[in-house]
């Protein structure tokens, strides 16, 4: 069957179709896929499908894309406060 597998960087996005046999799961499914023969050291802890996190055991259906994360430079809720308190010394 035939399945998605994406990746991006901050300047650069992958997509690679493959092909797996029926009860492949995610980890297998990466394990064996273009993504990591392009990126070998690459973390595949923080994984989706369709932007719903799922785990390495997750069985895949035909046309899933599975979407490997990159970790956060920065938590989102730490730079909207860095964002107030700039605002807030801009206007005083």
């Amino acid at each position: 069957m035939k399945i998605e597998v994406a990746y991006a960087l901050e300047e650069e996005q992958f997509l690679f179709e493959e092909e797996v046999e029926a009860g492949t799961t995610v980890s297998e499914a990466l394990k064996s896929s273009a993504l990591l023969k392009k990126f070998p050291q690459l973390n595949i802890d923080n994984v989706g499908i369709f932007s719903q996190i799922v785990k390495p055991d997750q069985v895949l259906r035909e046309g899933d894309r599975i979407e490997v994360y990159r970790p956060l430079k920065a938590d989102p809720r730490d730079r909207r406060r860095k964002q107030v308190e700039e605002d807030r010394k801009k206007s005083s």
